[in-house]
């Protein structure tokens, strides 16, 4: 298995691009579970102005607002666990499962990306974000490869995703969802993209 952490700055393109992964999963008898981002739906969370505990379980639920889109004629497998074993692409609809386990903060510096991170380590798989760039830049440059701990102040990842990967050990490999190659070169192993390393 893999984790697919689906951000909604794909969200124009998300649903062709779940329909091509359930394809391929369904060929190649993978197992693949996309954690889907808050997207549209989170972005009127933040307006809300609610208290920390109210927007961190509001966001959840916006996450699986995406999660029912990604669903919609793609051919993929809504879960609520994480006890996946059958292949094919299923997306998690996390709210039950976050409100059950309630191990991170509730800060808009946890987002999908720590919560991706959270399944992957249960999970004790690779996590793959897919986003709307090639990787994390610095100094204008796409890099291969970069310590959790020299990532830029500002990147394509929530805050509290480099502490998480350092404390559990554990790489991110960042990718640009819109170029459907590079999703399953990064599924298939390779590095198409920026891969964090947990150090």
């Amino acid at each position: 298995m893999v984790v697919l952490k689906l951000g909604g700055s794909l969200f124009e393109s998300a649903r062709t691009l779940v329909s091509r992964l359930s394809a391929y999963a369904k060929e190649k008898q993978r197992c693949i579970l996309i954690v889907p981002g808050g997207s549209i739906f989170a972005d009127t969370v933040r307006r809300a102005g609610a208290s920390n505990d109210a927007s961190h379980c509001m966001a959840i639920l916006a996450m699986e607002q995406y999660g029912w889109y990604l669903l919609d004629g793609t051919g993929a497998d809504g879960t609520y666990e994480l006890d996946i074993i059958k292949p094919g692409v299923h997306v998690l609809l996390p709210y039950r499962l976050l409100r059950e386990r309630d191990e991170l903060a509730h800060s808009w510096d946890v987002t999908a990306d720590t919560i991706a991170a959270w399944v992957t380590r249960e999970l004790g798989t690779r996590l793959i974000k897919l986003t709307d760039v090639d990787g994390i830049y610095t100094g204008g440059e796409l890099v291969r490869e970069i310590n959790a701990s020299e990532l830029p102040a500002e990147s394509c990842v929530d805050r509290a995703l480099p502490g998480f990967l350092k404390d559990n050990c554990m790489d991110c490999l960042v990718v640009n969802g819109r170029c459907f190659g590079s999703v399953i070169g990064a599924i298939e192993g390779k590095n198409p993209g920026t891969c964090i390393r947990g150090i």
